[in-house]
């Protein structure tokens, strides 16, 4: 998902506080991606995040994991939240779980909503006239219960800065690295990402999952191509190129991109040329010149050019913000 324009980031005042808020019967896998991300990585990657659970009710939850686990910290723990990750509860939030997170959103708290996450901010108001990723069997019952909800069940997440949604927990992981990126730049965001041995960062925009064939054979996994293309990010490499690798035609693995991704494959290689020439923007001092050569944009003017259409900025701004 490409951003208008990134914020410049705030002065730092201690650990930014993620605040997982957890139920009965809780689905765990958002909530241990959520901490892979925001939670310690070592002395050699700063520590900008710090995370913690809290309940309604604190105590020994049960979850899908088939073992409990214990909550110490009630609702009062939003209070000092910087970001509030629901990650699942019921359709029907209760008045003390909506007071809470309302008030957290209220002065200034990030909400992130993952799967059924999404009816409370959406009880909320927090979502009225905005688009929201929801998970696809989910997505009647959103519309069904808050109309005024623009519900997206292709898209992966959405971010409007002070709530995002995630349609399925698979997307937590991407959700939360886009945050890092968003307020600590992208080379921040990869080192995590290298560390937790993610696969290629997905946009918002990239569909939560491919429509299945209705008849034929499965379509193949375009994750060799796409880490064959990171690992040749300065090579001038074509569609055509693309398609002579993956041994289809271009049209078939257009098709392919579009149905398993959401984007043609020329805008995904860009994108992650962009990302790339954002990290070294952030973490060396070499010229636009060399940074084009090095991610495959040829040269600093049409660097410059693709910079300033994605992200609304020149790349010496960029780096004068992020380095």
């Amino acid at each position: 998902m490409l951003v208008d324009c990134p914020p410049v980031p705030p002065a730092p005042s201690g650990p930014h506080r993620v605040v997982a808020l957890v139920a009965e019967n809780q689905e765990f896998y958002p909530v241990t991606s959520a901490s892979a991300v925001f939670g310690y990585h070592g002395p050699d990657i700063p520590q900008h995040y710090s995370f913690s659970l809290c309940a309604e009710r604190p105590g020994s939850l049960p979850t899908t994991l088939g073992a409990p686990v214990r909550v110490d910290s009630g609702l009062e723990a939003l209070d000092d939240a910087d970001t509030v990750l629901v990650a699942g509860w019921t359709l029907a939030p209760s008045p003390a779980v909506l007071r809470a997170v309302s008030r957290a959103h209220a002065r200034g708290a990030r909400v992130v909503a993952v799967c059924a996450g999404i009816f409370i901010p959406a009880a909320l108001g927090l979502l009225d006239g905005r688009r929201a990723s929801v998970h696809w069997e989910l997505s009647g019952e959103l519309a069904a219960r808050h109309p005024r909800v623009i519900p997206d069940d292709t898209v992966i997440y959405v971010d409007h800065g002070d709530v995002a949604t995630a349609g399925a927990s698979a997307a937590t992981l991407d959700l939360c690295l886009h945050q890092v990126l968003q307020e600590h730049g992208a080379a921040h965001a990869m080192r995590i990402g290298r560390q937790l041995a993610a696969g290629p960062h997905r946009e918002g925009c990239q569909r939560q999952y491919p429509p299945l064939p209705t008849a034929g054979p499965m379509p193949d996994s375009l994750a060799p191509l796409l880490e064959w293309l990171l690992s040749r990010l300065a090579d001038p490499i074509t569609v055509e190129d693309m398609a002579a690798r993956s041994g289809v035609s271009r049209r078939t693995l257009t098709r392919q991109f579009t149905e398993q991704l959401g984007v043609p494959p020329a805008r995904w290689l860009l994108e992650r040329r962009l990302a790339a020439t954002r990290a070294l923007l952030e973490e060396t001092d070499l010229p636009v010149e060399t940074i084009a050569t090095r991610v495959g944009l040829s040269s600093a003017v049409n660097l410059r050019r693709r910079f300033h259409t994605a992200l609304r900025t020149t790349p010496a701004a960029y780096r004068r913000s992020f380095r």
